[in-house]
């Protein structure tokens, strides 16, 4: 066998491989999705969205963990987003390049591993007991900043260093302050990477359960929150108490609360290939 034949022969044993993988996922991921669609469909309607939770699984439904998630999702991505795009432009703009850079940079990237329960811990020690936030709306919005900050900063800072130099090089010939040059070329720009890693770390905070048990997210609530310091639940809390219960209809609503879980996260990541897809399509005109 000649040297051109051994390497068409791995590249096709190679692209099997990769090609098993992917079915793989594919398959394990139709199985899961069969499974909790013919469990949670027949439970979800009008009243299921309606209904508070109950110790009854006909009158039980998801308004209270409804309602809490969008509260913790919207104050979550007001607070990460300007904290997180700024730190990015910070960094990339303002700090000079050397061995302190170096370490914040290493950091930032370690603390986008950390597991999430740490964060839960923090957020208990500084907003719920320190600051006197309570177990409230607003702590566990701020955990769940801090959980995704490093995920916004380092996209960002991605996003922004594919920028090609001749645009910033050319704002400056014209005459733009560095102000000037990143809110008028850089940032609109850089948009569609910075939003695509916003709302993808949005995403994910919308499914932890962890760091919210630990900042006081209850698993019971007969009422929708009104202001920022009530108590909360949210829908992957919910999920996480139905499933502990023995009674197997509580493990169908669960199914069924899954169901909208995932219709919320598609729809986030909808909304980020949009607007991705809207700002690319505004810088190439």
């Amino acid at each position: 066998m000649t040297n051109l034949q051994k390497r068409k022969l791995q590249d096709k044993i190679f692209h099997m491989l990769v090609l098993l993988a992917t079915l793989f996922g594919l398959v394990v991921l139709v199985i899961l999705l069969k499974e909790i669609l013919s469990d949670g469909l027949k439970w979800i309607n009008i009243d299921f969205f309606r209904n508070f939770a109950s110790r009854f699984p006909k009158k039980s439904g998801i308004k209270a963990p409804l309602f809490g998630s969008l509260w913790i999702i919207v104050l979550t991505a007001l607070f990460a987003f300007p904290i997180g795009v700024g730190s990015a432009l910070y960094l990339e703009e303002y700090l000079p390049k050397n061995w302190l850079t170096n370490l914040i940079q290493v950091n930032i990237s370690n603390l986008a591993g950390v597991p999430s329960i740490v964060f839960g811990i923090l957020g208990l020690g500084i907003f719920v007991n320190t600051l006197g936030f309570g177990r409230s709306i607003l702590s566990g919005a701020l955990t769940l900043a801090l959980l995704i900050l490093p995920v916004i900063i380092v996209s960002a800072q991605e996003a922004i260093k594919s920028v090609p130099k001749e645009l910033k090089h050319g704002a400056y010939a014209l005459g733009c302050t560095k102000w000037q040059m990143i809110t008028g070329v850089l940032l609109p720009y850089a948009m569609p990477g910075i939003l695509t890693g916003t709302i993808l770390a949005i995403a994910r905070a919308l499914g932890e359960t962890a760091p919210l048990l630990m900042v006081g997210a209850v698993t019971f609530i007969a009422y929708t929150p009104e202001g920022i310091f009530d108590s909360f639940t949210t829908l992957p809390m919910q999920i996480y108490s139905w499933t502990s219960k023995p009674k197997a209809d509580f493990h169908h609503i669960a199914a069924a609360a899954i169901i909208v879980l995932l219709v919320l996260l598609l729809g986030i990541n909808s909304l980020a290939i949009y607007l991705r897809n809207r700002y690319q399509n505004r810088m190439s005109r």
